[in-house]
């Protein structure tokens, strides 16, 4: 959840204006791409049953698949792992011989960025584990070898955090949980103001909206792409239950993240989450906010609720009208606590 028009709002105090001293913009995900990148999961630390890890794999090339028919994809695994990689990924995906440990992209992989000049950069914002909460010997470097390998500037943020955790419109405006980021797991001695003029400064954006959040309930601290996503300037997409549980923290860190949106004035759109679901352990992620947008395409979860898979889809057609949405089982993704958005990274067309 996040941000940045609540500070406008007033409800959370007067927002910053940051001055963005690299010149760095972040632009929309629903920019034209040159590329998607992602990670190949191979850690037996992180998932020690080969069945599950099999699962997992053969989950991501599903959404490969899927992507490389909008736009290329490049898969990064090290070396040795390129083979068996190969036997679950299309042809036309290309692999590059950068080491993994997990799949999750959007936080360890690079967050591209414009230079004033034209030129992309990556901003970087310090991939840690989630607060040291995972092995990352690995996927710690993926921004940073992946600078070197394309020849581009890295741009410290000066923060440690994840790009699921932060929502940007690419046209200034942030939203945030203050618990994926003001946290001692991440930016220890770093206040909430501190931490705003920096994210500011690496997406290039004037505004932030803050909501709490929730702490230590889940790996990430409860990232914000997995609750709400914009859409377009001043647009946002929610994932919220029909009859929330006011015992969950969850819930309740949801229904004060959507009342924050509204109260800022944003054009909120609600879809509900799934009731009948094929997984129904308690830690499952079934957020539809999860998506991916490529160039021509919109790549979401289902989760076999016919009702609600079929209210995801029109809605994201709604929000993406001159855009294919292809919807996957991602199941696997959820028991692990994450979805396709989480899985994927843009590299924006020059």
């Amino acid at each position: 959840m996040t941000g940045a028009a609540f500070c406008a709002a007033g409800l959370l105090g007067g927002h910053a204006m940051a001055e963005n001293q690299a010149g760095l913009l972040v632009p929309p995900e629903e920019s034209l791409h040159e590329r998607t990148f992602m990670q190949w999961p191979v850690n037996r630390e992180v998932h020690p049953e080969k069945a599950f890890l099999d699962l997992l794999q053969n989950t991501i090339a599903d959404i490969a698949n899927t992507i490389v028919e909008f736009e290329p994809v490049v898969m990064l695994a090290a070396k040795k792992d390129h083979a068996n990689a190969r036997r679950y990924l299309s042809e036309a995906i290309e692999l590059w011989d950068i080491p993994t440990e997990d799949l999750w992209c959007r936080d360890s992989g690079p967050l591209f960025a414009k230079q004033a000049n034209g030129k992309l950069a990556i901003s970087h914002l310090q991939f840690n584990g989630w607060g040291a909460k995972q092995v990352h010997k690995h996927d710690g470097l993926v921004a940073k070898r992946i600078a070197e390998k394309l020849g581009i500037p890295l741009v410290a943020s000066g923060l440690q955090g994840e790009a699921g955790g932060v929502e940007h419109d690419g046209h200034g405006l942030l939203m945030a949980h203050e618990s994926s980021w003001v946290n001692e797991n991440r930016n220890a001695g770093k206040s909430r103001e501190y931490i705003e003029q920096k994210l500011l400064a690496a997406y290039g954006a004037q505004r932030m909206i803050w909501s709490p959040g929730v702490w230590d309930q889940d790996i990430t601290d409860y990232h914000i792409d997995s609750l709400a996503r914009f859409t377009g300037p001043g647009r946002v997409l929610i994932n919220l239950p029909d009859d929330p549980d006011l015992t969950d923290p969850f819930h309740l860190a949801a229904l004060d993240t959507h009342d924050r949106l509204v109260a800022a004035k944003l054009d909120v759109t609600i879809i509900p989450e799934p009731k009948k679901r094929r997984v129904n352990s308690i830690d499952f992620v079934a957020s539809y906010a999860n998506y991916y947008v490529c160039n021509g395409g919109v790549i979401a979860a289902q989760f076999g609720d016919k009702e609600t898979d079929d209210i995801a889809v029109e809605t994201l057609k709604n929000h993406y009208p001159n855009r294919e949405v292809i919807t996957l089982n991602v199941d696997a993704l959820g028991e692990v606590g994450g979805g396709i958005h989480c899985a994927t990274q843009q590299m924006p067309a020059l």
